[in-house]
C-alpha cells in the first residue's frame, strides 16, 4: 500500500475561509458560512478560518472555541484557561467560576452584537511552530504533530509558504478509511 501523504488529504487555501487580519468577528463568521456552502462536497464542514495579514502571509487561525471565547472578554482576565480545564474540573466549580467572574451573564443576542465588531486580530491563533507540516510529509509524521500539540489542524507548506490546511477530521477519515480496507481482508 501506498504512503499517504499530505497532499492527498489537504484543503487549498482558495476552498478555505479566510479573512483578513483588519476584519472583525461577524466578517469572520459570515466568511466561514460562506466556505461551507461553497465548498459542501467536502466530507466535513470547515469549523475555523485562517487570518492573513496585508502581505497575503497566513497569520492566524481562529477556531469555534476562539470565536465563543472571544465573545466573553473576561476569560482573557483570568489567565491560561486551557491549562486549567485539562484537570477535569467539576460541574460545580465550572458554574462558581461563571457566577463569580460574572460569565455569560447577558442574553446572548447582547453578547453576539457588542462581540461582532471585536478585531479578529484580537483573539486569533497565532500558530507556532509545532503546527506547520510540508506537503510532501506523511500522514503519520501529521498524527504525531497533531496528537503531541493537541491540535485541530495544521497548516500545510510549500518551501516557506503556507499553501493549505489539514484538518484533524480528514486525517481521521483517513485513517478510518484505511483501518477499514485493511481490517476487511
Amino acid at each position: 500500500m501506498e504512503a499517504i501523504t499530505i497532499k492527498d488529504l489537504m484543503v487549498p487555501l482558495e476552498e478555505y475561509a479566510t479573512v483578513p487580519d483588519s476584519a472583525n468577528l461577524y466578517e469572520a463568521v459570515l466568511a466561514l458560512e460562506d466556505a461551507q456552502e461553497k465548498f459542501d462536497h467536502l466530507p466535513y464542514k470547515h469549523r475555523a478560518v485562517l487570518v492573513y495579514d496585508e502581505k497575503d502571509r497566513i497569520v492566524g487561525k481562529l477556531g469555534q472555541l476562539d470565536i465563543i471565547r472571544a465573545l466573553e472578554p473576561k476569560y482573557g482576565d483570568m489567565g491560561n484557561i486551557k491549562s486549567l480545564s485539562r484537570f477535569g474540573l467539576s460541574g460545580k466549580f465550572i458554574s462558581s467560576i461563571m457566577e463569580n467572574n460574572y460569565l455569560w451573564e447577558k442574553p446572548l443576542t447582547d453578547i453576539c452584537k457588542k462581540g461582532a465588531n471585536i478585531k479578529v486580530k484580537d483573539f486569533m491563533h497565532s500558530p507556532v511552530e509545532g503546527e506547520y507540516v510540508s506537503e510532501d510529509a506523511t500522514l503519520e509524521m501529521a498524527c504525531h504533530q497533531l496528537v503531541l500539540g493537541h491540535h485541530q489542524s495544521l497548516l500545510v507548506t510549500r518551501e516557506d509558504k503556507i499553501i493549505a490546511i489539514l484538518r484533524l477530521t480528514d486525517v481521521f477519515n483517513a485513517i478510518f478509511q484505511t483501518m477499514k480496507t485493511t481490517c476487511s481482508l
